[in-house]
């Protein structure tokens, strides 16, 4: 159902990867995550906190659809601070290799200026190819 694109020659990219080719399957569109809870309360403040919390509300709305995270293909990351999102990196990985396994989609990072919420740190939107 899905085909990671990898061009002759080209670096392997580490953490996402360049395309990916999809047949079949149920589009699912996941709007902007943050890392506050379901009760939109945030209970971490740290940017590796805020990003665990950002994947699991990610998965969360994806299991409404039926879908797991190795159904993902993308994912747009809005930080507010390069250096802080770089300095998490350890805490990131962690989070993600236990959340997300082994499935690295397309992926951009973003720097922004602000995010709606003050005290959100990354903000996180998703697409997802779920089996019909």
């Amino acid at each position: 159902m899905m085909q990671v694109l990898q061009p002759p020659g080209w670096a392997r990219p580490r953490g996402y990867s360049n395309g990916i080719s999809t047949h079949g399957g149920k589009l699912v569109f996941i709007a902007g995550q943050i890392g506050w809870n379901e009760q939109c309360v945030f209970t971490e403040h740290s940017f590796g906190g805020q990003f665990r919390q950002t994947l699991e509300n990610i998965l969360a709305v994806l299991e409404e659809a039926g879908g797991r995270a190795e159904h993902i293909v993308k994912l747009t990351w809005y930080v507010v601070d390069k250096q802080e999102y770089l300095a998490a990196g350890a805490e990131v990985g962690a989070a993600y290799r236990e959340l997300m396994g082994r499935n690295y989609p397309v992926m951009a990072v973003v720097q922004v200026g602000a995010l709606v919420e003050d005290a959100a740190r990354v903000e996180i939107e998703a697409m997802a190819v779920v089996p019909a």
